[in-house]
């Protein structure tokens, strides 16, 4: 079944490796009937041979990964249609940024203890991010502020507990 945000609005799952990004962008936008969007697929092949041997990304790094998802922010909204994207947006500069387009953006935090995190992350077989790289990632972390448009949803529980409280941030039913 197809439900709507809004029309065009563009929601933006984000967190550190391993909170359920993904998982969660992809049952939202099947839930949402709206196309997805796997931000890591719009890193360069260099951003992804560096993490992948264990040295963290710069913002000159993250540059030309921004600007990629910032054009499929741009023509997703102007579709109408809406989207989903994933998306560390760690820093709220990037997501000032995201913002910047003038889309209809909602983000959705997906909050995790940096324990959680390097538990599910050291049980990844098929990721280019190495476990060790999680501290640089809780080290530049921004969390999303109350006057920024989104919601946090707590991501330590199960796969179906965090896809549920996120189904129903989106959906409006929690904030």
């Amino acid at each position: 079944m197809t439900r709507t945000v809004g029309g065009s609005r563009v929601v933006i799952v984000m967190g550190v490796s391993a909170a359920g990004k993904s998982t969660v962008g992809a049952r939202l936008a099947d839930w949402l009937g709206v196309p997805f969007l796997e931000g890591d697929d719009l890193h360069p092949a260099a951003n992804r041979a560096k993490m992948a041997s264990g040295r963290p990304l710069d913002d000159a790094d993250r540059e030309p990964w921004l600007e990629a998802l910032i054009a499929w922010i741009r023509a997703t909204a102007a579709s109408g249609n809406g989207g989903v994207a994933t998306c560390s947006a760690l820093k709220r500069e990037y997501r000032d940024r995201l913002r910047a387009t003038g889309a209809d953006l909602c983000f959705v935090y997906l909050a995790l203890d940096p324990e959680v995190a390097a538990e599910r992350i050291a049980h990844r077989t098929k990721h280019f991010m190495p476990p060790r790289l999680l501290a640089s990632q809780y080290g530049v972390l921004d969390p999303l502020e109350p006057e920024e448009p989104g919601v946090t949803v707590d991501a330590s529980g199960s796969e179906e507990q965090v896809v549920a409280a996120a189904l129903r941030a989106v959906a409006g039913q929690d904030r």
